[in-house]
Order: structure tokens, then C-alpha cells, then sequence
């Protein structure tokens, strides 16, 4: 080795570098073992380990020592801005249109989606809490029940799904690559447009334009308009749920209102 560049991003990883070694690059993610980021990380290896070419290439994994370590090939290039105009919107497009034909159905077998959204269930949650909700929310709230009872059945379907899409798990050079599978799962093959209609949104497009954006996206132009406003609605609760995101659950609230025509 002849070198270790520790790069700027990740949250999710207890060890994070760029070797710099004789037969060239390696990124490395390595995590304590028995805690929720090795089993988000033995998520990411699995997907690594089969053929997608949206995603970098696993090269080896070790587990020793309490750390399980992961070596995938080194993909360069810019996190993109999805701003309106932006150059590098196409070539996301692109990205994610392949994935959806490419891992339909999905080389490796996963956690579902729809068993994942059924345990978390943000405004099931949020109903029981005394948590004080925006008033909006608080007015509509058997409504975005209603819909997250749907929703939960909608994202079913037998596609790989990365399941974070956003700028940062996306890097553009010549083409756009999506990094960081931790949170993968099988659902339907529009679930990832759909979540960066709402990234769209968040960086100024309109929900009009976002949507259109995603419409070149075959899985997503197919997609039944209930499963996307469902599948909004999760999103937005989840979003909600956390806390952390103020002001994307507030995009999120925004978009859900467009969709319900309210």
C-alpha cells in the first residue's frame, strides 16, 4: 500500500479510506461487528458481491478481529447537483433507468420493502406518540393513515432497490454510479425515481417539473399514480418521524399535498 486518503462523506461506516495501493485504488469500509451498521454493511457486501453496474465493484471482504472490512473498487468523480438545469440530470437519469431494468428481478435475495415500511410505519407511530404534529399533518392524519396502509402494500415488487437515493450516495464522471447499498431491499422497480422526485423538489424544482424529470424513467412513467403518492406519504412520515430533517419534511409535506390535490 502505498498510501490512505480518508475521503470527505460517510456516516455509516466506523472506518472509512481510499488505498492507494500497487495495483491500484481500493475503497474501504469497515464497521464493528454486532452492531446495526455490520448488518447494514453485510446488506451493502451482498450487493457488491453480485454483478450491477450502477454499483462498484466488491473486491474482497474480511471479517477479524471484531471488524468486518469491505475493499470495493474506487469510483471517482462529483456528488451532482440536482438543482433545475443541472448538467449532470441526464446522466442520473440514465443511471437509474438502467438499474431498474438491469435488477428486475433482483440478482440477490433481501429484506422486502413492504416488511420493512410494515415495522417502521412513521404515521402509525406518530398517531400513538405525543409528539405535537404540524397542523396540517394533525388535520389530515386518518387521511395519511389511510394512505400509509396503502403505501405499505405498494412498494412491494421484486426489484433490488437501493433505498437512499440522494446526491451524496451518487457520484458523476462520465456517467453517474450509486454508492452505499446498506439500506437495499426488494420493492417495486420505481421506488428510487420516486424518492429522487422529492430530492428534486427539495433542490427547487417544481413538483410538476420533478415529476416530469422522473417520467423518462420507464419503471417510474408505469408506475400506478396511487403506489407514488402512497410511497410519498411514507417517505414524508418517515421523514417526520425522525425529526432530523426539517426542512426536507417540509418539501415532503409540500409534495404529499400536491399529490392529494389539497
Amino acid at each position: 500500500m502505498a498510501a490512505t486518503v480518508s475521503p470527505d462523506n460517510g456516516r455509516n461506516s466506523d472506518f472509512l479510506a481510499t488505498l492507494q495501493t500497487a495495483h491500484g485504488p481500493c475503497f474501504v469500509k469497515g464497521v464493528l461487528t454486532g452492531t446495526r451498521r455490520a448488518r447494514a454493511q453485510q446488506t451493502e457486501a451482498r450487493v457488491g458481491a453480485r454483478s450491477n453496474s450502477a454499483a462498484p465493484r466488491l473486491l474482497w471482504e474480511v471479517t477479524a478481529d471484531g471488524w468486518h472490512v469491505l475493499g470495493f473498487e474506487a469510483v471517482t468523480g462529483h456528488h451532482p447537483s440536482l438543482a433545475p438545469g443541472s448538467p449532470d440530470l441526464p446522466m442520473v437519469a440514465e443511471t437509474v433507468a438502467a438499474m431498474t431494468r438491469e435488477l428486475t428481478p433482483s440478482p440477490v435475495e433481501l429484506e422486502q420493502a413492504t416488511d420493512q415500511w410494515a415495522w417502521s410505519a412513521p404515521w402509525r407511530r406518530l398517531s400513538k406518540s405525543d409528539r405535537e404534529l404540524d397542523s396540517w399533518d394533525k388535520d389530515h392524519l386518518p387521511e395519511l393513515l389511510d394512505w400509509e396502509r396503502r403505501g405499505i402494500e405498494a412498494v412491494n415488487g421484486n426489484s433490488l432497490v437501493h433505498g437512499d437515493m440522494h446526491p451524496l450516495n451518487i457520484l458523476v464522471s462520465d456517467r453517474a454510479r450509486i454508492v452505499d447499498w446498506a439500506w437495499s431491499s426488494i420493492g417495486a422497480p420505481w421506488l428510487d425515481p420516486a424518492a429522487l422526485v422529492l430530492r428534486l423538489t427539495a433542490e427547487g424544482h417544481t413538483p410538476h417539473q420533478a415529476e416530469e424529470w422522473a417520467n423518462a424513467i420507464p419503471a417510474y412513467r408505469d408506475a400506478p399514480a396511487d403506489a407514488v403518492t402512497a410511497y410519498a406519504v411514507l417517505t414524508f412520515g418517515m421523514w417526520a418521524y425522525r425529526g432530523a430533517f426539517p426542512g426536507l419534511t417540509d418539501v415532503a409535506r409540500q409534495y404529499v399535498r400536491h399529490r392529494l390535490g389539497s
